[in-house]
């Protein structure tokens, strides 16, 4: 992951921890039902979830208590709009946006000196079945203080209404109770350290619980793809909801996302034909063998790609070339795009419907790149972990194609 990192394509937007904010970290994982970290300094996102603990931990989503309990560390106010690197749900990084706008000022004000665990309440306790992420209507997110700070600080003022009350400025032991607090928590009577609930609003969204579910709410009847054939299988015998579902590689999916307006298949757009582009490229590359020239000159360089292209068996070519065959056939009469296109390439070229919300668009990119893997921009944008994965089993030339690709489209 060095050539990411240097490119600042990797760990770039995180943030360090050292010090006492690891200690304040390890008490939100205490206090959150987990183990503490034994290192001393790490990185962190949004939701304050690290790379390093998560190796450490060998669990990518530690910090989650099952898969129906999710949670967030804030020990900085400088969490506000990073990115949330390995999200549980879709909506995890637009849930953050709205925590930091609703309370920013209280969250500076109580990490100055403390953190805040956070808990993402969808009123389930247990997933029992894959049909459960059915109940997710709204999500209550409510937080909690290390070291109880707000219980401290009526406690605190509670000492010193008492010491205002009648002769007890002379009480030697409330002078002391006074201290103990003032010097374990600070002078708390200006604090303002109370965080009300919010509420937050769940439409379609993905989630990694089963294995995988995208969740597609915006229409008569939801609509279900599943990553896990085997959540698929189990899902399928419930017959008591009004759902439609999927495997994430069944055939008929691309046709009923279509026939219901959430994807359009427009090769005029200008998205299109560099993702088109884009997409030939990675193509080419899945089959170059024993090259004599780097990676990067024949992806990028027409006469180097045509060279390399027709030294390669029939079948890659038309694979390769498929839609540019398609549209030089289309100029002499009706064809079908399926008869000449490969499908993976199909279907990689796909776009969310434009009608859709930004929001919805985003699942739906995701949803594409989850079954056609094939634009490795849209990849690192919509899926960072299959992309992580992937780039890992690449040569170094191939990953400087790939990183100076991102680099020249952000």
């Amino acid at each position: 992951m060095q050539k990411l990192e240097e490119a600042d394509l990797y760990k770039g937007e995180l943030i360090p921890i050292s010090g006492k904010l690891v200690e304040r970290y390890n008490k939100c994982l205490v206090k959150l039902g987990f183990t503490e970290t034994k290192l001393a300094s790490f990185f962190i996102d949004g939701i304050g979830w690290s790379p390093e603990v998560a190796e450490e931990k060998n669990e990518i989503h530690y910090l989650n208590n099952g898969e129906a309990n999710p949670h967030c560390i804030i020990i900085t106010p400088l969490q506000k709009g990073l990115p949330v690197y390995n999200p549980f749900h879709s909506f995890d990084r637009e849930l953050m946006k709205q925590v930091f706008k609703t309370h920013q000022s209280n969250i500076e004000n109580i990490t100055r000196d403390s953190a805040i665990c956070v808990d993402f309440d969808q009123r389930i306790d247990v997933f029992y079945e894959p049909l459960d992420v059915l109940k997710y209507k709204d999500i209550t997110v409510r937080f909690r203080l290390v070291d109880n700070l707000d219980k401290a600080q009526k406690e605190q003022l509670a000492l010193i209404e008492l010491f205002k009350k009648d002769n007890n400025f002379v009480d030697e032991n409330i002078h002391k109770q006074l201290l103990e607090s003032a010097n374990t928590y600070g002078d708390l009577r200006e604090r303002i350290i109370d965080i009300k609930d919010i509420k937050f609003n769940v439409d379609s969204f993905f989630t990694e619980a089963f294995g995988g579910i995208f969740v597609i709410k915006s229409f008569l009847s939801p609509i279900l793809v599943f990553q896990d054939i085997d959540a698929y299988k189990e899902a399928i015998q419930d017959t008591s909801h009004d759902v439609l579902m999927y495997h994430i590689q069944h055939a008929e999916l691309i046709d009923k996302l279509r026939s219901h307006l959430i994807i359009e298949f427009d090769l005029n757009s200008e998205i299109t034909r560099q993702r088109h582009e884009r997409v030939k490229k990675y193509l080419l590359s899945e089959h170059l063998e024993n090259a004599n020239h780097e990676i990067v000159d024949i992806l990028e360089d027409p006469v180097l790609f045509k060279s390399y292209l027709n030294k390669m068996d029939v079948d890659i070519r038309k694979k390769v070339m498929g839609v540019d065959r398609y549209l030089e056939k289309k100029k002499m009469g009706n064809v079908k795009i399926e008869d000449i296109v490969d499908k993976e390439v199909h279907v990689a070229l796909h776009s969310p419907h434009s009608s859709l919300k930004p929001s919805e668009q985003d699942l739906i990119w995701k949803l594409l790149v989850s079954i056609s893997p094939k634009d490795i921009l849209f990849m690192y944008w919509y899926d960072k972990e299959e992309f992580y994965k992937q780039y890992k089993k690449w040569n170094d030339a191939m990953k400087d194609w790939v990183i100076q690709t991102i680099k020249k489209n952000i």
